[in-house]
């Protein structure tokens, strides 16, 4: 049976210094097993389609970890994989992008991806602050970002995008301004930019459980948002999801695949899938992922059935983060149901309170909404 999963995301948990805020699933690269890594990756890619066969692939998303932290003989090894495996299912139109360090990234490494169809990068830069840099972990500094984008564009790279985090330790609302004055002067076509999340087991968690980490207030981080989305559209780019923003046509496909609610495949350690109706979830630990497709062809820790109910709340806690909102003549159409017979409670609530509004046939967050997008989501899990 063919069913319609438009999108593959690969990771690649090697990195060669561990940033403090990451939760990512993630091991040093030092001394760790990465041939056969991506030997049974083939062997999870090959099984699944098996299993899970599709026509098309519209997007190919390779995260990490950072996949550019291979070397060059284990980059081709892997882009060899996906030239085989997944390159079958797409086309000319297929985004395919690669998250990349802009501390390892060598223009072999560029002309590489693109001999073998990457045509989108991924640049984790946080900040151009030197100092915040350091601070937070990374290798990296701002004369390395702008050297990686310079050497990406005349690799003949036009879509470009540019990861930052603001709210960070002892960061300020001028530092974040000359942040984004210089992240704009690179004249790239996307950005993705997050407020810092203190997640469990990081570096930061356990400082902040010490008292030791300075923060910025809310109202500094909620100003910081604000300056973003207000910078953004004065540079002319639009903002499609609560943190990103585009040139027109130059939005991320396979993110949109996500808060679409739509059926994705998951490969390598700790990916998550959701295929024929089913969340899959790969085993994190490497040699646990390693092990378990040894001895099944598949990863699997966890396998659950999306009932009907879930699937709608997914539909508006994941739609929401969409700047166009969700479509209420879709809902009807994808689950024949009208989405006020399942949610007019919450919907009018989060209208009372302006966090919602209804325009043009679709639910969207206000202004307001954007700056408590997560107290809304919440509002649709029952």
């Amino acid at each position: 049976m063919i069913i319609i999963v438009k999108a593959a995301y690969l990771h690649i948990p090697f990195c060669e210094q561990i940033c403090h805020y990451c939760d990512f699933n993630k091991v040093f690269l030092k001394n760790q097993p990465v041939i056969e890594y991506l030997q049974l990756m083939d062997i999870e890619i090959k099984n699944t389609l098996s299993k899970y066969p599709t026509e098309e692939l519209e997007t190919i998303f390779v995260g990490g970890g950072t996949p550019t932290a291979l070397d060059e003989q284990q980059l081709q090894f892997f882009l060899e994989i996906i030239k085989n495996r997944l390159t079958p299912l797409s086309s000319n139109r297929t985004e395919y992008t690669f998250e990349a360090n802009p501390g390892d990234l060598s223009f072999q490494k560029l002309l590489l991806l693109r001999e073998y169809g990457v045509n989108r990068l991924s640049f984790g830069v946080q900040t151009f602050d030197d100092t915040l840099l350091k601070e937070i972990g990374r290798t990296h500094r701002r004369n390395d970002v702008l050297q990686s984008i310079e050497l990406a564009k005349e690799a003949g790279f036009k879509n470009i995008s540019i990861d930052l985090i603001y709210a960070l330790p002892s960061q300020n609302v001028e530092s974040f301004r000359e942040t984004l004055k210089i992240a704009f002067e690179q004249n790239v076509q996307h950005f993705s930019a997050y407020s810092l999340i203190i997640e469990p087991k990081t570096v930061f968690y356990n400082l902040m459980k010490k008292g030791k980490l300075r923060l910025p207030s809310q109202d500094n981080e909620a100003l910081m948002y604000e300056i973003l989305m207000d910078e953004m559209s004065s540079h002319g780019y639009d903002q499609y999801e609560i943190s990103n923003f585009s040139k027109p046509g130059f939005e991320s496909k396979h993110n949109l695949t996500y808060w679409n609610n739509e059926e994705y495949y998951g490969f390598g350690a700790g990916a998550h899938s959701y295929v024929f109706g089913n969340r899959c979830a790969n085993a994190g630990p490497l040699k646990k992922y390693m092990a378990n497709i040894e001895e099944s062809g598949f990863p699997y820790t966890d396998i659950q059935q999306v009932d009907l109910k879930e699937k709608m709340e997914e539909e508006l806690f994941l739609g929401l983060r969409k700047t166009e909102g969700v479509s209420i003549t879709k809902f009807e159409e994808k689950f024949n149901r009208n989405i006020y017979d399942v949610f007019s409670k919450q919907i009018n609530e989060q209208i009372e309170k302006e966090l919602l509004e209804k325009q043009n046939n679709f639910l969207k967050l206000t202004r307001k909404g954007k700056l408590l997008g997560n107290e809304v989501f919440q509002a649709f899990l029952v």
